[in-house]
């Protein structure tokens, strides 16, 4: 079976749809059709079982849909590493940014670029919730998360910027009018947060007690920063934001109040310690190099 085949049968045991499979592997509808028949008769039975209304794997199907998946993974990895080797490129650096503000770190990205030509750089947002399980699944080399970061099996690396905290509140919330807040008032107010997060982060973030003892209560348990926000412009909770995703959110119904008694957010380069690689430490020396110079 060829790599061309092999797609064609994986796109079409997810889509379970012939035209959508089509427009994906920009081919005809017959095309797709033809390349399974001619798949089915090669191995002796049917893969997909089909209907005027439905398409659906037959168990046969199923089962090699299950074999093909990582086979046809491994063959693109492959084939990429073999493209990059091609053009000089010999490993990928992936970085994961749980801040919004990946342009404003473009002189770390850039200089790690020129310095290093034989490795490509990959910079990708990254989920809040549970925060380091993509370090430890291997999807990202780095994550740019927010300190403390004290887990046993990762190393924190140089600091590549702080911010201050602001706090999001609808137009016409009750807080809106104030040019400013404190921390105690957060404990009147729901508050956003994700879920599997380390509670000695989060308490970092957001603290669970006020400064007289009262609880921070979280109120919306949501999966990414765009719910956050939504639900703030909905007027169902407050949410404590690093200013600089002012710098990304501009939305008419939501107004931003400096918060007067949070310290500035660190923000560093943390990874696994036991795959540190020679790539991950020239990233991390292009931050020690330059955070200096950038301050």
């Amino acid at each position: 079976m060829e790599l061309r085949d092999i797609e064609t049968f994986l796109v079409l045991a997810e889509e379970l749809h012939f035209g959508r499979t089509a427009q994906r592997l920009h081919v005809t509808t017959a095309r797709v059709s033809q390349a399974i028949k001619q798949q089915e008769r090669r191995i002796g039975g049917l893969l997909f079982d089909r209907s005027t209304r439905t398409v659906r794997l037959t168990p046969l199907g199923e089962q090699l849909r299950d074999d093909l998946r990582p086979v046809h993974a491994g063959l693109l990895k492959s084939v990429e590493r073999a493209r990059r080797a091609a053009q000089g490129i010999t490993g990928t650096l992936r970085v994961g940014m749980i801040p919004f503000n990946t342009y404003d770190l473009r002189p770390f990205w850039d200089t790690f670029r020129r310095r290093h030509p034989q490795w490509s750089l990959q910079v990708r947002r990254a989920s809040f919730v549970d925060p380091f399980a993509a370090l430890r699944t291997g999807e990202h080399d780095i994550l740019v998360a927010w300190l403390p970061v004290n887990e046993p099996d990762l190393t924190v690396g140089p600091v590549l910027f702080g911010d201050q905290r602001i706090l999001a509140v609808s137009t016409d919330h009750e807080l809106a009018r104030r040019p400013s807040v404190s921390l105690e008032m957060l404990a009147d107010f729901p508050n956003g947060t994700g879920q599997r997060l380390p509670d000695y982060w989060e308490d970092a973030y957001l603290p669970f007690h006020s400064p007289r003892g009262h609880t921070i209560e979280r109120g919306a348990f949501v999966t990414n920063s765009d719910e956050l926000i939504h639900l703030v412009a909905l007027g169902e909770t407050v949410q404590v934001f690093p200013v600089h995703v002012t710098d990304h959110w501009a939305m008419p119904d939501v107004r931003w109040l400096p918060i007067t008694d949070l310290p500035r957010l660190n923000y560093a380069l943390v990874w696994r310690t036991e795959t540190e690689t020679e790539i991950i430490r020239a990233m991390a020396q292009v931050v020690n190099d330059l955070c200096p110079l950038l301050r």
